[in-house]
């Protein structure tokens, strides 16, 4: 959670734009960010046009990210 509010303050954004579920599974290592894209859409987050950011961090120095935009018309 201190990487994650780090980088939160980094990139001067609001706590509300922040998806975490750390609290309910703990680290899932791979499985993080699927499982937050499905909960946050699940809980109508996302809108068409969107811009999501998506970070991970792992063992070491090993990290990822992708930046996208949402385009799921939805139902």
């Amino acid at each position: 959670m201190r990487i994650i509010e780090a980088a939160r303050k980094k990139l001067r954004l609001e706590e509300d734009k922040i998806y975490v579920n750390l609290d309910k599974y703990g680290n899932m290592s791979s499985a993080s960010i699927p499982v937050a894209i499905d909960e946050a859409y699940k809980k109508s987050l996302f809108k068409k046009g969107d811009i999501v950011l998506l970070v991970a961090f792992g063992a070491g120095l090993t990290w990822g990210s992708a930046l996208l935009r949402w385009n799921k018309w939805e139902v």
